[in-house]
């Protein structure tokens, strides 16, 4: 499901004002592979991400988005980072800014395929070799790949 019912529900009372949601990023690994999703809204290339549900543990919702989007098997491993995202307006207008869980997660079964309507393709990558995507992306899989101590965190914008 694109946009889960509690937000199609909030939608209909609040319209396209800001929502303040929680979201998880997976940075999904098999060696040094990543699963990129290309998403269906706007054509870029990212892992894949999501919005945690009422009541959902956010690790829970990683493994669930990735299941959901490209059939495939993960575990999530660390949380490698925790931050907030720049305000964000969606294609269809809805505005929305997410305290964003980053998930080390290591590949179990499966091979991925566009497995819901949020995306046109997803696919393994060499880290060497990913194709073009927004440098907050790319930061979320230096995190998950490169992070070796304790989760990250913002404090004042500065990072600890």
């Amino acid at each position: 499901m694109a946009i889960p019912q509690f937000i199609v529900d909030l939608r209909a009372h609040i319209g396209h004002a800001p929502l303040w949601l929680i979201g998880v990023t997976a940075v999904v690994r098999r060696g040094e592979e990543v699963l990129l999703v290309k998403r269906a809204d706007n054509g870029i290339w990212a892992p894949v991400t999501g919005i945690v549900d009422p009541g959902e543990e956010p690790a829970d919702a990683a493994v669930r988005e990735v299941a959901e989007e490209t059939g495939v098997t993960a575990v999530p491993e660390r949380l490698a980072w925790v931050h907030v995202t720049a305000p964000v307006t969606h294609v269809n207008g809805d505005r929305a800014q997410y305290l964003d869980h980053v998930f080390a997660m290591r590949w179990v079964a499966g091979e991925p395929y566009p497995a819901d309507e949020e995306s046109t393709d997803a696919r393994w990558y060499p880290r060497s070799a990913l194709p073009e995507l927004p440098e907050r992306m790319r930061a979320r899989i230096d995190e998950a790949f490169d992070g070796a101590g304790p989760s990250r965190f913002h404090n004042g914008g500065q990072a600890r």
